[in-house]
């Protein structure tokens, strides 16, 4: 099962054949959320960073909800059918690599994340230091 938190509804997810393994990638470099609004007693959503994928399972009439995040909203960009985000289950993972494998990605997500975030702070501290060294360079 590739998301545990929300698995799929029990009529939905006892015929296992009745499941896809879907893998959406963001291809862009804005944040997205990822969201499924038309499976009943359902709830899917995910945050999906510029360049991650996100593997989830979900009925085959489900549609994907593509929202790019702007300054203060998020915007409806695409819709995609699960079936064209099918991609085939590998019967040698198991339950317990598929979950280490999951965790390493939202690792090192989380670490590229927090890179950026330090990058980002750094950098007017690094501006203020050149700003002092100029400002004595012309006093003197």
């Amino acid at each position: 099962m590739a998301q545990i938190i929300d698995p799929l509804p029990s009529d939905d997810a006892d015929d296992a054949s009745g499941t896809l393994l879907c893998c959406y990638v963001n291809a862009t470099s804005k944040i997205q959320i990822a969201r499924v609004s038309n499976v009943p007693n359902w709830y899917f959503e995910r945050v999906v960073f510029p360049g991650q994928r996100r593997l989830f399972e979900a009925v085959p009439t489900a549609l994907l909800e593509i929202h790019t995040g702007m300054m203060a909203s998020a915007i409806l960009s695409d819709t995609i059918p699960c079936e064209r985000l099918r991609v085939e289950a590998d019967d040698n993972l198991d339950a317990t690599t598929a979950s280490r494998l999951a965790a390493e990605a939202a690792a090192a997500s989380a670490a590229s994340a927090s890179s950026a975030v330090s990058t980002s702070s750094a950098t007017p501290a690094a501006s203020k230091d050149v700003s002092a060294k100029l400002t004595s360079a012309i006093a003197d």
